[in-house]
């Protein structure tokens, strides 16, 4: 595949995240560091331990990214990142969530620049690959849905 080494892992790698809305329907996000997409605002997450289960490393992720507790609610999306400044190739479930317990502080200060709730009107001019698979599957949940 053009861009990624031989050198490189040679398999796609499977990370999680989670979208957590506060009550007034404003996205956590969280901004990357690292690659891949280092500098840009994303969902927290990470990626999934072998033999992990998903749900199980979303919780863990933003636990450690955050220092709060998160209810899964559902699954929101897939995303797939493909050699966005690593090389290397991601498969992610995202969630849906919710915070149940803590107020999120940034808990790996080398790893991340910030964090922020965010309308969806007003988001950061630059949003990680799995924040825009979330974003695209919110309009065509929302152009699905009948009005009334």
């Amino acid at each position: 595949m053009a861009g990624l080494s031989a050198s490189r892992i040679a398999y796609p790698e499977v990370g999680c995240g989670a979208a957590i809305f506060d009550p007034s329907g404003r996205l956590l996000l969280i901004q990357r560091l690292t690659e891949p997409e280092a500098g840009a605002w994303g969902l927290p997450g990470g990626k999934i331990d072998f033999g992990e289960p998903a749900r199980e490393a979303a919780h863990r992720e933003i636990a450690e990214e955050l220092g709060i507790h998160i209810e899964v609610t559902g699954l929101a999306c897939m995303a797939e990142i493909l050699d966005q400044g690593d090389g290397r190739h991601w498969v992610s479930p995202i969630f849906f969530a919710r915070v149940v317990s803590g107020t999120p502080c940034l808990m790996e200060p080398e790893k991340h620049g910030g964090f922020g709730w965010y309308a969806l009107d007003a988001l950061p001019p630059r949003l990680t690959t799995p924040t825009h698979a979330l974003l695209a599957s919110l309009e065509t949940a929302s152009a699905a849905s009948p009005t009334t």
